[in-house]
């Protein structure tokens, strides 16, 4: 892989992964767009595992304290004592990440890939998950922190994460959707959404890792490796500035920014279908 695509790539993962902009989508739009092959699965997974890395780090101490929790669960029951709230949270993290394994596992059996990937599809997505999401920051009180979302509240959020499944739609953008009609303010909903990014990244950077160590492919390993680490970079920069941003801002940038690209990809998808990007 030529070094300026990898550049390109990790810059477009590491940006997008956890702005509510649809990372799925910029990543099936760069090789349509510049030309360049199809980078696989292999990359896509690479730069995944380097958003990864970056949420995990910039999130150490949340992250260590519900290891911390989960470890003293046991000596906690059997003493009689209430669970503590990084634990309540720990399982919260799990009844949300529960929808979106089971329906991509069905997806991923079901449901004609090729399909999913459409020009018309990440464009419907694009504008229609984008102007949900301005509707919930603009009409959802901000009443709730982290701590304050409800066994319900993680169920219904990963249910709407589930939508993500669809390209477009954005992870991190519909989490943050659903977490904001539940009252959760802007900086604890987009830190649940990344936290919550952590075992979906995992389950699809194991399979698909495991996979390009058996190929034994130095060169395709090599690339991969260098794709990884710059879209970490990109990605811990991105998360910084997007924590930053919602305390004192709302969504609306993100939401115009959607408005303009999914008008585009639907004017390219129906009103000039000679172009070469479908």
């Amino acid at each position: 892989m030529p070094f300026i695509q990898s550049i390109v790539l990790a810059a477009v993962q590491g940006i997008t992964e956890f702005l509510p902009i649809s990372s799925s989508a910029h990543l099936i739009l760069v090789p349509k767009i510049t030309g360049w092959p199809d980078q696989g699965l292999a990359m896509d997974v690479a730069v995944h595992i380097g958003t990864l890395l970056a949420v995990m780090l910039y999130f150490w101490r949340e992250l260590f304290s519900y290891v911390a929790a989960a470890w003293h669960m046991p000596k906690r029951l059997s003493a009689g004592r209430p669970l503590e709230t990084e634990f309540k949270t720990v399982l919260k993290l799990i009844l949300a990440t529960l929808p979106v394994v089971v329906a991509g596992f069905a997806v991923n059996e079901y449901i004609d890939n090729k399909m999913m990937r459409g020009l018309e599809v990440i464009g419907w997505a694009t504008l229609v998950f984008g102007a949900l999401l301005f509707i919930a920051d603009r009409i959802s009180m901000t009443i709730r922190r982290l701590e304050h979302i409800t066994y319900f509240g993680a169920f219904v959020i990963g249910m709407f994460q589930v939508l993500a499944l669809i390209p477009g739609t954005s992870r991190a953008g519909i989490t943050m959707t659903a977490a904001r009609l539940l009252g959760v303010e802007r900086q604890d909903a987009a830190r649940f959404s990344m936290i919550l990014s952590i075992p979906v990244i995992i389950a699809a950077g194991t399979l698909k890792g495991w996979e390009l160590y058996q190929s034994q492919n130095l060169v395709l390993i090599k690339d991969a490796m260098t794709v990884g680490v710059l879209a970490f970079l990109f990605a811990l920069v991105a998360i910084s500035l997007l924590m930053v941003w919602l305390k004192r801002a709302s969504f609306t940038p993100f939401v115009v920014y959607r408005m303009l690209l999914g008008a585009v990809l639907l004017y390219v998808a129906y009103g000039m279908p000679g172009l070469n990007l479908l």
